[in-house]
């Protein structure tokens, strides 16, 4: 019972429909009786002082009471009120007894509470004229409603029952449409989720019909989708590429060994030299997948201090400046102001620098240039390295940082690189809350910006 989040809320929502309901209805009733009595009491006051202004100008125009005028009034009031009078001279003398109708009202067929003190209320008046008592009257009334007001109260009591239970009936029926749209995203959601299970990331909740708080789930649900979608096609790319870079230096190692074995070749130290270098780029390839699981990794430790991009830059220069002049490209330092800090792991940082300068040097030309500087952007510092080689063609670019994607197919194997430096550089820059910027045109070179969030110590 109450299993579901849509019978959960039905059941809150019409526990709190229908208490709202019986506790406005309860008020609306008790309300109403309150309101119906006082308008009793202030009618009864004012039928019991129409009488006596008829006395008073009775005995204005006689100088005595009879009560002849004021007992028509009376006898209406019996009839219609069952309001009963006892008049009395100055004299104490009893000269109107309009109980007396009590007796019609029964010829009639009226029915009237028995005249007992448990039945009727009674309360006395003087009558003064002019500071002068010139009478009394004992008036006598219903203690409880009679037939006319308790019918009255009950049709009232009738249309607030049929209220209510209409009432009722569409707090129901609108609790229900209600409950239903309310968890109609949550049913998407968990079929979507129920899909994801199955490995369907190809999923995608519709934004129709919900509301703006399960919109914005929606849309995470969907871009979370996306993203396990493209992890899983990365997934597979990773591992037939990983199986692909394994299979050649694996290949070409085993029909060297088996041509060893069978006599084919002869072990002379030019071909031990290549089965050496195939083994080392299985090595290679071990040690930086090593390193780009570590840069990866969630909780990967980086040894923060303060650094100077300005400092770093030349230390760049000092350690690749022998390397370029061998192959004849210009490495150049653009001179800057001494810029803003930024928090980093040294070692990390010139980890990155040294992946993109060397991705520099190997596509650039001799005869050519690379050039090193700080840049500035807003709340980041960091560096830029512009090289004058072959560039990368516009489709390439946001692929760059991939696990073993090349551009062109051939161009790493030629220049030994096995293509997860830049996955490792974009892993250590993501680990420190940096970016990387890439622009780059075909024949004309590339830029690329490395940024980090300025030292604000």
């Amino acid at each position: 019972m109450l299993q579901t989040l849509r019978a959960k809320i039905l059941f809150h929502l019409l526990l709190v429909s229908m208490s709202g309901i019986v506790l406005v209805s309860l008020f609306v009733q008790g309300g109403f009786e309150e309101s119906f009595q006082s308008y009793l009491d202030t009618n009864r006051k004012d039928q019991i002082r129409r009488v006596e202004e008829e006395l008073k100008k009775e005995y204005k125009e006689k100088g005595f009471l009879t009560g002849e005028t004021a007992f028509y009034i009376m006898h209406e009031h019996g009839m219609m009120d069952q309001l009963f009078y006892l008049v009395y001279d100055e004299y104490n003398e009893l000269i109107i007894d309009s109980t007396s109708i009590r007796g019609l009202l029964e010829e009639l067929g009226i029915s009237s509470p028995k005249f007992s003190e448990d039945n009727f209320q009674a309360e006395t008046y003087s009558i003064h004229l002019k500071d002068k008592k010139i009478g009394k009257m004992t008036v006598f009334y219903p203690i409880e409603l009679i037939d006319a007001e308790s019918n009255f109260l009950k049709a009232i009591q009738q249309y607030i029952l049929v209220a209510v239970a209409l009432t009722i009936l569409l707090a129901f029926i609108m609790s229900i449409l209600f409950s239903r749209k309310l968890t109609e995203g949550f049913q998407k959601l968990s079929l979507g989720a129920k899909a994801l299970k199955k490995h369907q990331h190809d999923i995608e909740i519709p934004l129709d019909n919900l509301s703006e708080e399960m919109k914005e789930l929606a849309i995470s649900f969907n871009e979370l989708a996306r993203s396990l979608a493209k992890e899983e096609r990365l997934r597979k790319q990773f591992t037939w590429d990983l199986a692909h870079e394994l299979r050649t230096p694996l290949a070409t190692l085993r029909s060297q060994i088996e041509a060893y074995q069978d006599g084919i070749w002869d072990p002379t130290p030019k071909r031990l030299e290549q089965s050496h270098e195939e083994l080392m780029r299985l090595v290679r390839l071990v040690n930086e997948l090593e390193k780009l699981l570590a840069a990866e990794n969630p909780q990967i430790k980086l040894e923060k201090v303060k650094l100077i991009p300005d400092e770093i830059v030349k230390r760049m220069y000092e350690s690749f400046s022998l390397s370029f002049k061998q192959k004849g490209v210009d490495l150049k330092v653009e001179s800057t102001e001494r810029s803003a800090g930024f928090s980093g792991d040294k070692d990390r940082v010139i980890q990155i620098l040294t992946n993109i300068i060397n991705n520099a040097l190997k596509y650039t030309p001799e005869g050519n240039g690379v050039s090193l500087s700080v840049v500035e952007k807003d709340e980041m510092v960091g560096f830029s390295i512009k090289d004058e080689g072959s560039g990368i063609p516009e489709e390439d670019i946001p692929h760059v940082f991939e696990r073993f994607y090349r551009g062109d197919k051939s161009r790493d194997r030629k220049t030994g690189g096995i293509g997860i430096g830049l996955s490792i550089v974009k892993a250590l820059v993501d680990a420190h809350n940096g970016k990387i910027e890439v622009n780059s045109s075909l024949g004309k070179g590339t830029q690329v910006n490395i940024l980090f969030p300025k030292d604000t110590l």
